[in-house]
């Protein structure tokens, strides 16, 4: 231990060290969990990529109440996964279930191609970083970073050059000698970051780790993450409520609702395609208007007839929903405009306001101004289009999840 604190950091250390050691290290087991090419790919995945983690049949009950699943659910190695959804969705459950501190009901759980369902947690190489950092007080950043390698019993020679290339990696060399309590809250977020990548576990897991930061260290260590992630080539599940978390981190978001995964793709599709009503509420801001299929292909709701975009094959007097997206609405001229209604309320946003627009049957929807547009004021009527295939429709029958 003496060792390692008199040890000065490292400063021309640089990521590609820890990248090289990294890679280094995953190679002969990536290698071995490769699998049939039949059974590598899910719906989103890309193809011919190996598959870190499989979630097989994968359910939870307490009792008579089911929680989670079951569900089947693939990560691909190399990728960084968000698992999204509200408080409740089961995201937290399965990620205990992956880490091992909860035993599921039923399915099977493998990782780089071997059976982990019944391995305790200290037996399944995953790395775990905790919504509250968990940095030891007493030890300084330095010792904080090399724990896991002396648990591990790595040769001292070997902690010191990993823990001071991990260290660089995360910009944190000329704090090595710090205590926590002498570190920002996005400073303790990055050593605990660092902690749990010197390692270079099988699978990373991030809980909620940065809903304890500001706005602004939020997104500065979003950039962080993904720095890192590029570099090392690691694979990451990163759970989160936070729909922006998601969409600004994630090469593949896996939405999450009542213990059953709604949709599961990059942000794009789930952003522009959403799977149901329900996806298309949650991820980002929303334009649902509801109605039912016209016989002429049109949407018949309480605010008059509207367009549906090319492609909708749904029958003749089924419920569905319009889904619009506030940022493709533009205000119009009467003759050109498929809705109108009144301005309830104005948001400055810096970039945009946000206009909050009531129609006549009670509905609100909004619209997204850019800046440098003429105002518009409280109160005021508004006539409002958009492009045809620019909206989504959507069963929005009961019994029906997606469409």
């Amino acid at each position: 231990m003496d060792a390692i604190r008199a040890a000065p950091p490292l400063r021309s250390r640089r990521s590609d060290v820890f990248r090289m050691l990294w890679r280094s290290s995953r190679n002969a087991q990536d290698t071995a969990s490769r699998l049939a090419p039949s059974d590598q790919t899910s719906a989103s995945a890309p193809a011919a990529s190996t598959v870190k983690l499989h979630v097989r049949g994968i359910s939870k009950a307490y009792g008579e109440a089911t929680v989670l699943g079951p569900i089947e659910l693939k990560v691909v190695a190399g990728e960084l996964l968000a698992v999204l959804g509200p408080s409740g969705s089961g995201k937290t459950t399965l990620l205990q279930i992956i880490c091992g501190l909860v035993e599921p009901s039923g399915g099977q759980l493998i990782i780089d191609g071997r059976d982990e369902t019944d391995n305790s947690a200290d037996k399944r190489d995953i790395g775990v970083v905790f919504q509250n950092y968990a940095l030891f007080p007493h030890l300084t950043v330095r010792e904080n970073v090399a724990f896991p390698l002396q648990m591990r019993r790595v040769p001292a020679a070997e902690i010191k050059s990993r823990a001071d290339a991990t260290l660089a990696m995360v910009g944190l060399s000329d704090f090595a000698n710090r205590f926590p309590r002498e570190l920002s809250g996005g400073q303790q977020q990055r050593v605990a970051l660092a902690r749990c990548f010197v390692y270079r576990p099988s699978l990373i897991l991030m809980d909620e780790s940065l809903s304890a930061l500001d706005k602004k260290l939020r997104e500065d260590m979003r950039i962080e993450i993904k720095r890192l992630h590029r570099e090392t080539g690691a694979t990451i599940i990163f759970v989160t409520h936070d729909q922006e978390e998601a969409l600004a981190l994630a090469d593949r978001i896996c939405l999450m609702n009542e213990g059953r995964i709604e949709q599961l793709g990059t942000p794009q599709d789930i952003y522009e395609r959403p799977a149901n009503t329900f996806v298309a509420d949650f991820i980002g801001a929303s334009n649902l208007i509801h109605g039912s299929i016209a016989a002429n292909g049109r949407l018949e709701t309480r605010d008059g007839i509207l367009p549906l975009p090319d492609g909708c094959d749904m029958q003749p007097g089924r419920p569905a929903a319009l889904v619009v997206r506030p940022e493709k609405l533009v205000l119009c001229g009467g003759d050109d405009a498929l809705l109108s209604g009144r301005v309830q309320e104005s948001i400055y946003a810096g970039s945009e306001t946000r206009l909050l627009v009531r129609l006549a049957s009670g509905t609100a929807i909004t619209v997204r101004r850019t800046a440098g547009l003429p105002p518009v004021e409280i109160d005021e009527n508004v006539f409002i289009r958009w492009e045809r295939n620019q909206a989504r429709v959507l069963d929005s029958s009961p019994s029906i999840s997606g469409a």
